[in-house]
């Protein structure tokens, strides 16, 4: 059973889609923010500002590693996983990476009332989410599949990846 991973920037709808996928094809559905949050007893935003982003990205890869070759999974990697070439890797080997875009405006939309996005804390969040976006593209360019979640809804979202995944 090939593995389903979903990558992206926060808001392109990594969670919501990949529980629909995971429901759909009968898989587990696992969530490496959730998962690192369990473990630490300690939400992101904590990490992240009692240790700083190398650790939490540490944490990360060390996750992404344990998982990526476990069976039947839907795994929803972090938006800044794909910086780290060995978590692409670890997702490819045994399975379809998937990335999930947004423009940055519904990205926004989606996450710019919500208080536990550590990356957009700044007066300027459009803009951060611009140049996080333009930094990321390079990484997120190696997924199998792109899958452009604006004005889809999550079950169309996950239509779009099981027929595109079929045809690999």
């Amino acid at each position: 059973m090939k593995n389903i991973a979903l990558v992206g920037f926060m808001g392109t709808g990594k969670t919501t889609v990949g529980k629909i996928l995971a429901r759909r094809m009968n898989y587990a559905f696992v969530d490496i923010d959730a998962l690192i949050e369990k473990e630490q007893g300690a939400a992101i935003t904590r990490i992240f500002s009692e240790f700083g982003e190398p650790y939490f990205r540490k944490l990360e890869a060390d996750m992404i590693s344990r998982l990526s070759c476990q069976e039947g999974l839907v795994i929803s990697a972090g938006g800044g996983a794909v910086m780290d070439s060995r978590n692409v890797d670890n997702l490819k080997m045994c399975g379809s990476l998937v990335c999930l875009t947004a423009s940055p405006e519904v990205i926004l939309k989606r996450v710019g009332g919500s208080t536990h996005r550590p990356l957009l804390k700044t007066p300027d969040p459009l803009g951060r989410v611009k140049e996080l976006l333009a930094a990321r593209a390079p990484y997120y360019a190696r997924a199998d599949i792109t899958v452009d979640t604006d004005g889809l809804t999550a079950e169309e979202a996950a239509g779009r990846i099981l027929d595109l995944v079929g045809e690999l």
